[in-house]
This record gives structure tokens, sequence and C-alpha cells, in this order.
């Protein structure tokens, strides 16, 4: 094998290899007596066909996969001679397009290196984590909210008219191009009126009934409803109200912890006030994160391949423009332009992305199996019914579990390094706290 250096500039490396003729000739051979004890044909015993034979017979089938892996060995090779790390796929070229056997086997190989990472002396970083104490207020308030969406409801005064708000139960019967569809039909059926619970503009024509009204509730089931047939299709309710009831608070007491899985009011409260604690605390370290990335992007300075940015920028224009045109759900859409904005951010992403893996790497960093599939679990949540599909999309889609794997990873070298940083606590109150993540969140 030949290597002559074409390109060094930078992080991008170019070189021209050359697998001789006899190398491809060596691997053959060695390949047809690997498995000339195993082949038979027609006129000799097994293990016994000569070799000339199994050339003329073999030979172009096995010359290829000869092709292939010794094009594989020598970029292996070279990686390991040089110590060269690719930022991205390597783009490898076979140059002499009218190979014939016989003849070299000429590649163009370029790529982009992935830096050099400097070391950074954490200790001199400096940063102030939030704390925000959970005052006894806010967890009366907190009760409370729960009290009232645990509403009872009470029969209202007879010819009472429905409000917002209020439960209407009803029977109904829908029916599409007149006939009756399964799961459109229920008797008893308890609705409050403002939960959006059923489909678009059914409730809204509840308003104002009484008990014992017959009402024609005529809606449309959205175009991306979950049963196909239905799915865009004109529907006509016929709804008899049978009781119109109102809200009625629950009473703060045991009662209603124990409708929250609480064993009495104490333990809800105790619960009530961890759970906020628990926010409190997310909310800080998010904001803790934030000064640390953006203490280390002061610090942490190297070149950035080319490439890495490009690609970043790209998903993050597309990504941004995605937000701006929510009703857009596919990628039938013009190219969407790079700014400088996005490089900018791009750069600072990849930066802090190869310094964050290479940090990580170093301190020998994981993330475990069960980490894992607690993450990929409470994603599946996210799809309540799909949840087996989900599972079997990450399964089959290695992008996709990488995509859970890498914010795990990051994390756990985000809590590395902090605790190797200089970090104070400031108490703040709720308020405070709050302002400062909203601050950060219009950024």
């Amino acid at each position: 094998m030949q290597v002559t250096e074409t390109l060094n500039e930078g992080l991008k490396r170019g070189h021209n290899i050359t697998v001789t003729a006899k190398e491809l000739e060596d691997k053959v051979n060695a390949k047809l007596v690997e498995a000339q004890p195993e082949i038979e044909i027609k006129g000799f015993r097994k293990g016994k066909v000569p070799m000339a034979i199994l050339k003329k017979q073999f030979g172009q089938r096995v010359m290829g996969e000869a092709m292939q892996e010794s094009i594989d060995d020598a970029l292996r090779q070279h990686f390991d001679k040089t110590g060269d790390r690719p930022a991205m796929q390597p783009d490898v070229k076979m140059t002499n397009a009218d190979w014939k056997e016989g003849d070299d086997v000429e590649i163009s190989l370029t790529y982009e290196c992935l830096p050099e990472i400097p070391e950074v002396d954490f200790k001199k970083i400096q940063l102030e984590r939030l704390v925000a104490e959970v005052e006894d207020g806010e967890v009366d308030e907190a009760i409370e909210n729960l009290a009232s969406s645990a509403n009872n409801f009470e029969d209202r005064k007879k010819g009472a008219k429905a409000k917002d708000g209020d439960q209407v139960v009803i029977d109904f019967l829908g029916k599409v191009d007149g006939e009756a569809f399964d799961g459109g039909a229920a008797d008893d059926y308890p609705l409050v009126l403002g939960s959006n619970s059923f489909i678009p503009g059914f409730e809204e024509q509840l308003v104002g009934a009484k008990a014992g009204d017959e009402i024609e509730v005529k809606v449309t089931f959205p175009a991306e409803y979950g049963a196909e047939d239905l799915a865009g299709k004109d529907a006509v309710f016929t709804c008899t109200v049978k009781s119109v009831k109102a809200p009625k608070p629950a009473e703060i007491n045991d009662d209603l912890a124990k409708q929250y899985g609480a064993e009495n009011l104490a333990a809800l409260k105790d619960e009530v006030k961890s759970r906020l604690a628990a926010e409190y605390a997310a909310a800080g370290r998010t904001l803790l994160k934030r000064g640390l990335m953006d203490a280390l992007d002061d610090v942490v300075k190297f070149d950035l391949p080319p490439s890495m940015v490009e690609a970043e920028a790209q998903q993050i224009a597309h990504q941004l423009w995605h937000e701006d045109h929510p009703e857009e759900h596919d990628h039938n859409h013009d190219e969407v332009d790079i700014t400088d904005e996005h490089r900018k951010l791009a750069e600072r992403r990849v930066r802090l992305g190869l310094f964050l893996a290479e940090l990580g790497g170093k301190a020998e960093i994981t993330v475990s199996d069960t980490e894992l599939q607690q993450a990929v679990m409470q994603q599946a949540q996210q799809y309540p019914g799909q949840e087996q599909q989900f599972f079997e999309f990450i399964q089959q889609n290695e992008q996709a579990l990488q995509q859970i794997r890498a914010p795990l990873f990051e994390d756990k070298v985000v809590d590395y390094v902090l605790e190797l940083a200089n970090v104070s606590d400031k108490a703040v109150s709720k308020e405070e706290l709050q302002k400062t993540l909203e601050d950060l969140s219009d950024e």
C-alpha cells in the first residue's frame, strides 16, 4: 500500500492511496485457499478442485470482496498510523474508473480531522446556583388548585341552562352519512363542557342546553383523526341531555388527599412540597447548566471542522423554520437559508459538544443500559396507546436511540464538571427564579 498526502490545510486532509495489484492477488489467493476444502465441483472430489479452476469460476466474485476488504484495510491502517479521527464520514473514491484485473487500485481519500481539545482548569470557573425555598403559602395554593380540579358536581335547579365548566350527563348516538359507527354511542356519559375531551366544536353546542333537551350536534372529525374511516368526515350526534350539574369545589381534607393517592392531608402537603422543591431545583439546575455552557464558551477555543458546523447550521435553520411554520409537518418545502446567526449558534453547539464528548471519554463517563431504558420508557409515555410501536421504532433506529442517549451523556458530563467548578448558592424567591428562567427562554 502506498500513501501520498495531497491536502493538509487546517483540519482538512487529503491522501491518494494505492493498493497494488500484487496485494489484491495475494488476498484473492488467500480467500480461495481458505475456501478450497469446502468446494466440490463435478469431476473433482470435495477439497481437490485445482486452484486454476477455482480462479476461473470464483475469481471475479472473490476479487470484488478482496477489493472492498483491501480498501477497508488501507483506510484502517492509515487512521491507525496517523492517529487522525475523522469528524464526519470520510469521502472515499476510486479514481481509476477504468480499472481492470491486474491493475493497481487507486483511491482518493478526503476528510476533516477532529481537533485537539484543550484542557480546562474547572476550579477557575465560578458559577452561581439559584435556590428557592418552598413557602407554606405556595403549598396551600397548590392544594387549593388540586381541590378545584377535583370538582364534584351537583344538580342545578330544574330548567337551568348549562354553562361552560358545567357537567352534562348525556346519551348520544353519532352517525356519518346516516350510518352509526363504532365508538359513536354512549349512555349516561358525564361530559364537562370546556374540557375539550370531545371532537372540536362538540361541547360548545351543548352550552345553554337544559335537562330533557334533545340536540343534534354537528361536527367534522379532524383530518388527522386516529380512525382513518372517520378522519375528515362530517358527523351528526343526537344527544339527549339527562341532567345539568354545576361544579362544586372539593373540600380540603383527608378525603381530598385520598383522591390523589395520599394517606391524609398532611401527607398530601408533604408530597406537594416535595414536588415544588423538585421543580425549583430543576429550574435552578437549568440556569446553572446554561451558566456553565456560557463560561465554557468563553474559555474553550479551538478550530472546528467546517462540515460539522455547516451540518449543524442546516439543522438549526430547518428546526427554527418549522417552529415558525407549525402548519408544515413534512419536509417538502423550499430550501431554508442559513444565516450568520445560525452559523454562530452552530459553532457554539459543535465546540461545546466536541469538548464535552472528549471530556466524557477521558473521564470514562457512560450511559448505562438501565438509564437508557428508563429514558426510552419516559419518552414512550408521550405516545399513549402507541408505546409498543415506539419501542419497536427505537430498537430499529440507531439514530433515534442516539438522540435519546446524547442528552443523558451530556447531563452526566455537566454534573462531573459542576463537581469540579467553583459553585456557590444564592437564595432567591420563587418569582425571581421564574423570571430568570423566562428571560432565558426568551433569548
